[in-house]
């Protein structure tokens, strides 16, 4: 991929904020990505009255790209309901990078940055394979 439109992926994080639901901490946040094939998937956080179940708009997106052939990811916006960039949360960087891997571009206040930038030395599907117990699993 030659370039990201970063306004128009903010944009589209923007209009999914609108989507949201939130009405326990009333902060709506919108994400958008641009695949390596061009194609776009969003989401939306998604809260729950038990607030451990509740859905980031990073894990929504993830499910959008997943539903729809999954591929790979390799730019992502999130904001919230201000309409300015946020950074995803631990667990979303983490899921992020099973999809994005390290060169994933985020967009971050001060402009995008490596996802490797924001979760340095990450846990990947590699090192599943490189830690796996050699008895499967058991001990």
């Amino acid at each position: 991929m030659e370039s990201v439109d970063w306004p128009g992926l903010r944009a589209s994080a923007r209009s999914m904020t609108q989507r949201a639901y939130a009405p326990y901490s009333g902060v709506q946040v919108g994400a958008a990505g641009v695949c390596a094939d061009g194609r776009q998937v969003a989401g939306c956080n998604i809260e729950n009255a038990s607030y451990g179940l509740t859905q980031c708009a990073e894990c929504a997106l993830v499910a959008d790209l997943v539903s729809n052939g999954g591929g790979r990811l390799v730019a992502v916006a999130v904001v919230a309901g201000d309409g300015e960039p946020i950074a995803p949360c631990g667990r979303c960087r983490q899921v992020l990078y099973e999809f994005g891997g390290a060169d994933l571009l985020v967009d971050t206040p001060p402009g995008p940055v490596t996802l490797a930038t924001l979760l340095p030395w990450a846990f990947g599907p590699e090192d599943v394979e490189l830690r796996r117990s050699p008895q499967g699993g058991t001990q």
